[in-house]
């Protein structure tokens, strides 16, 4: 097991030991979730569930936001903003954070650096401490933002653990087998699960040096299932509610010789995934770390430290 499929497999403790939020939804708030990269994505699933929870929400790109907010938001009367990354000093959003109150924008950090440039542009500041050995690519620090955000969505997190812990034996139990001959690889996700599915598809890709894709669900059959073939891999985060339909998808899928991994659903491989819908993707996350770990070890790619890439983005 290397440094990174390590880090995957240790990241309960630091689950169990993150604080419990200062800070919780209010349903008379505009939230804008900003993030940059995996935190990007992991703003997508937050946006989603606060909007299932009642409160209204958009998740932006942190240099979009920065740079052009009025694309995404004709008023930010009554708005706050929510900035997740991983250590805080992210350039662009920094920038958008002290750009946002100066502004007149609240802004809530969540991050795992207490001590880090975006706390100190923030008017509140969740903070985890993320696993020691994290190299460049994000593994436990992005399950903790993203139970930091649920918490504060109020969602039921209860369950992630024990689901997330049983998903990820299961996983490794097959030791990559099915990567083998894939080369062409596809994560669908619906509502909170799409940011989610954006993320496996992330960490797959700069991971193993791989190209991904990430659609919604049903979206996949209007063009981009033409290139579906034996060379497949598609992961689908099935959500409760579209279960069904998704599972038509599946069975299509399969049927043009793709190989389809079910989270939560019908598949070649299918994982069981407990817990709410509401959290559901929390769940789900360690063991898509994994699958872009397992073919970054299959590819002799090291996970932990992918070419081009740097642990912190700063532009001068």
């Amino acid at each position: 097991m290397d440094v990174t499929e390590r880090t995957i497999f240790e990241q309960f403790d630091l689950w169990d030991s993150a604080p419990s939020s200062k800070a919780f939804v209010r349903p008379d708030v505009d939230y804008v979730i900003i993030g940059c990269g995996s935190s990007y994505n992991l703003a997508m699933s937050v946006a989603a569930t606060l909007n299932e929870k009642g409160s209204s929400a958009v998740a932006v790109p942190g240099n979009e936001w920065m740079r052009r907010p009025h694309s995404y938001k004709a008023s930010t009367t009554n708005s706050q903003v929510i900035a997740l990354s991983r250590s805080g000093e992210t350039t662009e959003l920094v920038e958008a954070a002290r750009k946002s109150r100066s502004n007149g924008l609240p802004v809530i950090a969540i991050t795992c650096d207490g001590g880090s440039s975006l706390v100190a542009n923030a008017d509140c500041a969740l903070v985890a401490k993320t696993h020691p050995e994290e190299g460049i690519v994000m593994t436990a620090s992005a399950s903790l933002m993203l139970l930091l955000a649920l918490r504060f969505a109020r969602a039921d997190t209860s369950a992630c653990a024990p689901a997330a812990k049983a998903l990820l034996k299961e996983l490794d139990r097959h030791q990559g087998a099915f990567l083998s001959g894939r080369t062409h690889f596809v994560f669908l996700g619906g509502g909170p699960l799409y940011g989610v599915a954006a993320e496996g598809a992330l960490k797959l890709e700069e991971m193993s040096l791989t190209a991904t894709e990430t659609y919604h669900p049903l979206e996949y059959r209007h063009g981009p299932i033409s290139v579906a073939d034996r060379r497949s891999l598609v992961v689908i985060l099935y959500h409760p509610d579209t279960r069904q339909e998704e599972e038509r998808l599946a069975k299509e899928l399969s049927s043009l010789e793709a190989f389809v991994v079910g989270f939560g659903g019908a598949g070649d491989l299918s994982l069981d995934v407990g817990g709410p819908a509401e959290s559901r993707g929390l769940a789900c996350l360690p063991a898509l770390q994994l699958l872009g770990a397992q073919h970054a070890r299959m590819r002799g790619v090291d996970a932990a430290a992918p070419r081009h890439l740097t642990k912190v983005v700063r532009v001068g």
